[in-house]
């Protein structure tokens, strides 16, 4: 099993917001946001809390659980 951010991306680009926006919005840094790209990347909780505080929303808006199979 792995994270996969895609949704996260797509959120981004519904609201016509950059990735360095979000990045300084929710206090994290835009490398961090640039790793999220890679599906499996792992973050800590605390970054995902600051993204979902930031953009208002639930964890699940943001992040799916993918089988490896399914890469």
């Amino acid at each position: 099993m792995a994270a996969s951010y895609k949704k996260l991306f797509k959120m981004l680009i519904d609201r016509e917001m950059k990735s360095k926006d979000l990045a300084a919005k929710a206090g994290i840094s835009p490398a961090t946001l640039a790793k999220m790209k890679k599906d499996g990347a792992t973050v800590s909780s605390d970054v995902l809390v600051k993204i979902c505080t930031a953009l208002d929303c639930k964890l699940d808006d943001i992040v799916e659980i993918i089988s490896v199979d399914d890469k």
